[in-house]
């Protein structure tokens, strides 16, 4: 069976890559769409090195007089550590249990880590109300916007809950430039839905309503940005649950 460790555990590798990008879509929790191909690319390249590796291992001739080359310590050949083993269990964890996205505890970490914009104006909104927004999109116009394009304007966004001090909660949502390392969040406090409690942590809920402005622009005060809600729904989660910066 040590023979054919090093192809298995590429073949696993592998295999693990194709299940969440090419037969499924939970490559979305850890990377961008665009990033796909090369997944996949990378996935089938693995599988298709183990097996190769594990043929020419079931062909090539045995001189030591042992069952594998490898357990034979004077044959002169590098040993493959046992403690290498150990890579097989993120492969296998990512195979079958494969980790869920990112959510409120990442969000809370990355909260206070906001990109320094300056104060100015921003693009009209599209005509019709409500009209969709991202949360990063909603955060810029709430906190930077001299020409208070929000002010008005019913909005709908989409996230994840979030808690606060003193019953207070926030849709969230995290932004992506590559992949999940490099997230950071945008989040709205949402007032005046009427509801009696905060939904729980980490269900995902699109809300609708209209900017509540707070603080001076482009000043701490500002944010989060303030959403009184009319409507907040329980929804599923997207199959992409980052936002793309």
């Amino acid at each position: 069976m040590r023979r054919y460790g090093s192809p298995l555990l590429l073949a696993l590798v592998g295999a693990a890559i194709l299940r969440i990008s090419l037969f499924s879509e939970l490559y979305l929790r850890y990377v961008q769409a665009g990033l796909r191909p090369y997944l996949v690319v990378s996935g089938a390249v693995l599988v298709l090195l183990g097996a190769a590796m594990a043929v020419v291992r079931r062909s090539a001739p045995d001189h030591s007089g042992h069952s594998d080359p490898e357990e034979d310590p004077g044959h002169g050949h590098a040993h493959s550590p046992r403690i290498a083993w150990l890579l097989t269990l993120p492969a296998l964890a990512l195979l079958l249990f494969p980790p869920p996205a990112l959510g409120s505890y990442s969000a809370e970490r990355e909260a206070a880590q906001r990109v320094a914009q300056g104060v100015g104006t921003f693009p009209a909104l599209p005509a019709g109300d409500p009209v969709e927004l991202t949360l990063a999109e909603f955060g810029s116009r709430a906190i930077y916007d001299s020409g208070r394009s929000l002010a008005g304007r019913t909005v709908r966004m989409t996230g994840f809950v979030t808690h606060g001090d003193d019953g207070t909660w926030y849709v969230t949502r995290l932004q992506v430039s590559c992949c999940a390392a490099d997230a950071t969040a945008g989040k709205a406090e949402v007032c005046g839905d009427g509801s009696d409690a905060a939904p729980p942590v980490d269900t995902w809920v699109t809300v609708t309503g209209t900017w509540h402005p707070e603080g001076e622009l482009g000043s701490d005060a500002a944010w989060p940005p303030v959403l009184d809600a009319t409507s907040v729904r329980r929804v599923p989660q997207p199959a992409d649950p980052y936002e793309q910066r």
